[in-house]
């Protein structure tokens, strides 16, 4: 899906929110940033897989959304932190219920594995 789907007013608003989210580390990263402030060595071990150049790109690009915010502290070394900004709660909030549907999802897909 292009980006730019995202900001088309006259799309159905799906799309524009999956357009958000689209990728594979975002709905991760809403998820982990959803208990609290981290720092990106932190989501780093959090996410094994997620590479530091991919995890700098996803979270700018979710910056650039609106959904997080970087606060850089002014220490030796500089100490960088992100968190969901307002926004970004209200997102992870509404991705709740298509959280429960997927965790039902994977019940009866289980189910259904073990009566075969």
């Amino acid at each position: 899906m292009t980006r730019s789907r995202a900001e088309d007013p006259d799309v159905c608003g799906v799309t524009a929110a999956i357009a958000v989210i689209d990728g594979k580390w975002k709905t991760a990263l809403l998820w982990l940033l959803e208990s609290g402030p981290r720092r990106p060595g932190q989501l780093r071990r959090e996410l094994p897989g997620l590479s530091e150049k991919v995890l700098t790109a996803t979270l700018r690009e979710m910056a650039g959304d609106g959904l997080v915010e970087r606060e850089v502290h002014d220490v030796l070394p500089l100490k960088t932190v992100y968190s969901l900004t307002p926004f970004g709660r209200e997102l992870s909030e509404a991705l709740a219920p298509l959280s429960d549907w997927g965790h039902r999802r994977l019940e009866v897909l289980a189910e259904a594995r073990r009566s075969s």
